[in-house]
Parts: structure tokens; C-alpha cells; sequence
């Protein structure tokens, strides 16, 4: 009896094993390597990340933080990553080189202002931009520096456009100098630049450790509805992780809609990527409210936006191609997951 008691014990010790590993089995989080660069127009990232939303939808998302856009241009070109957090920009240059992606998901619209160093903001308000970087240039025997990330980047885009567009100058009446964000903000605080086509935080940090800085121009006047951070994913990892993306995607809405409504709370979970330890709470609260943080998920929104910024960046060069924006689209997953919620 005992003996039967045994193998019965024993047997259904298996059967609870079995039951356990297909059940960890079945629960098996999808991994996706994912490039990102720490800025707030990635916040959506940060908090689906921080919140844990990752975890509980079954996605391990491995991290790789980059500098700017053309340092993930790179590394996808290079067979990495299954999903990228950047801007539009790189993306555009990404397709225009053979590199299969898709953009799914929108972050953020409006994102960069024109912040300049107190010394030439006076010009600028006193003058206009366009005198003002002319007398500036006069007085000072030396062309005014703006600085940016990399040409080819949105911010470095958007400047430009400014630049000659609104302005009414030339890239050759300024000094353009391209670079990763974090040497921006040094540029900016260290008072090695005039100015800067720049983002948040840098916009509000620098407004508050260097008095006198000020934004002399928004998005909205350098370059309308501009389209800003992106979702981007591999058409590969479209094809085998599908059901991963569409869970990734509805998190991006679903945190895209958290931040707008609570960007106190979703400012602690930025913080961790964005300057922890360097930047206190209370800056990255005032920036997650800055007019240059305009949170939006819809892929829809910046296609014909995407469309204005790319003509201009085949005419100054940033582009060497036309970049077939039609294939670069795909709204079908935004789509599936907005019409089930």
C-alpha cells in the first residue's frame, strides 16, 4: 500500500512539473532589442518601462541607449535592433539607405525651440532674429554659433528651417555645429555656443542654471506640426514578433495618454533615463509641461508633416535621396490596437 502511495505521490509530482514548465513555457516573455536615445520626447518608453506594463503584457525589452539619431542609424544599418526610439529624421535617412523599417507609432509632435545664451538673446529681442544675427556678427567680429544634434536630425532640421525659411537667411550668415545632446547642454551652460536647435530637458535646464537664457522661438514657428520622436520597428521583427509590436504599440498609446494626464507621476519614471542624479525632480516636472512636450501616439498625425520636412531636406542636402515615405508608414498595427480599446 504504502509502495502504491508512492508512485502515485511521485507521479503526480510529474504531472504538477509538467503542468508548471508548460505554463512557464507558455508565459515565456517575447525579448526585443530595443535602441533608444534619453531624451523626454522617449517618455513614453521610460514609463511603460518604470510602470512595469512591459513586464505584465509578456515583452523584456533589452536597452541600448545611443547619443542622437544617426548613432541608431548606424547601428540598424548594421543588423541590430528590433525597434528604435528616435526621431523622424534618422528614420527618413534609415529607409533612404536599404534599411527595412516601419514607422508604427508617433511620440511627440512640436518638440524643439530655439534657446539662446543671454548675450545674443538680447539681439534677438531687440533687433528680430534676422538683424540680430547680422548686428551680433558686426559687433562681435565672429559669426553667431547655434548648435544641434547632427544634420540630418530633427532638431538640426527644424533649426535650418528656421534659419532660412522663416528668418530669411542662409546657413552661411551662422555657425552650425553638430553633436549629441549631452554636449549641447554643455555647449549652452559653458556658454561655447550662441544658441541652440534643441529639445527638453536642455531647454529648461539651461533656462534655469544660466539666467538670461531664454526661447526665442518655438516649434510652432520654426516649423509647423513638426513630426519629432517615432516608434520605428524592423520589418523582420514585424514579421516574427508581430504580436509583441502590437502589444509594444498599444503601451505607447497607453502611456502617451498617462503622461497627458498625470506628467507629474510620469516625470519620476523619466528621471531614472534622463539625467538621475544629475538634473533634480523638479526640472524634468517642469519640462514634461513645457510647450516643447506635446505627447502624441498617432502615427497618422505626421505623415504630411513628414512629408514638408522631408522636401526640405532634400533641398538643403540633408537627404542625398528621395525616401519613398509610402513604404516608410505602416498604421495598421496603431490602428488594430486603438480600434480594440
Amino acid at each position: 500500500m504504502k509502495m502504491y502511495k508512492s508512485k502515485n505521490f511521485f507521479r503526480t509530482l510529474i504531472a504538477a512539473a509538467v503542468l508548471i514548465a508548460g505554463t512557464i513555457s507558455a508565459r515565456a516573455d517575447t525579448t526585443l532589442d530595443v535602441g533608444y536615445i534619453p531624451i523626454i520626447p522617449m517618455s513614453q518608453l521610460f514609463v511603460m518601462e518604470g510602470e512595469g506594463w512591459t513586464r505584465d503584457a509578456g515583452l523584456k525589452l533589452e536597452l541600448t541607449r545611443f547619443s542622437s539619431g544617426p548613432a541608431i542609424v548606424q547601428a540598424l544599418a548594421s543588423g541590430k535592433m528590433d525597434v528604435v526610439y528616435f526621431g523622424i529624421g534618422p528614420a527618413m535617412v534609415a529607409r533612404s539607405k536599404g534599411v527595412p523599417i516601419k514607422v508604427v507609432a508617433s511620440g511627440i509632435v512640436e518638440q524643439i525651440g530655439l534657446i539662446a545664451n543671454p548675450e545674443f538673446a538680447q539681439y534677438a529681442e531687440k533687433y528680430g532674429a534676422a538683424e540680430g544675427i547680422r548686428r551680433f556678427t558686426a559687433d562681435k567680429g565672429r559669426k553667431v554659433k547655434i548648435a544641434s544634434l547632427p544634420k540630418g536630425s530633427v532638431p538640426d532640421t527644424v533649426g535650418r528651417h528656421w534659419l532660412i525659411k522663416v528668418v530669411g537667411l542662409s546657413e552661411d550668415d551662422v555657425e552650425l555645429i553638430g553633436m549629441g545632446a549631452s554636449r549641447v547642454q554643455q555647449a549652452l551652460l559653458a556658454g561655447s555656443v550662441d544658441a541652440a536647435s534643441i529639445l527638453e530637458p536642455i531647454l529648461t535646464i539651461v533656462q534655469e542654471r544660466v539666467p538670461g537664457s531664454k526661447v526665442i522661438a518655438r516649434a510652432s514657428e520654426m516649423l509647423p506640426n513638426q513630426p519629432g520622436s517615432v516608434v520605428a520597428v524592423r520589418e523582420s521583427a514585424l514579421s516574427d514578433k508581430r504580436e509583441a509590436i502590437e502589444k509594444l504599440v498599444a503601451l505607447q498609446v497607453r502611456a502617451t495618454n498617462w503622461i497627458n494626464e498625470d506628467p507629474k507621476r510620469a516625470a519620476k519614471h523619466v528621471l531614472e533615463f534622463v539625467g538621475k542624479g544629475l538634473v533634480p525632480l523638479a526640472t524634468i516636472e517642469k519640462a514634461m509641461v513645457s510647450p516643447s512636450s506635446n505627447f502624441e501616439a498617432n502615427p497618422h498625425r505626421i505623415i504630411e508633416p513628414t512629408k514638408l520636412m522631408h522636401a526640405f531636406q532634400l533641398e538643403i542636402g540633408a537627404q542625398k535621396r528621395k525616401v519613398p515615405l509610402d513604404e516608410l508608414f505602416d498604421t495598421s498595427i496603431y490602428d488594430k490596437v486603438t480600434a480594440a480599446q
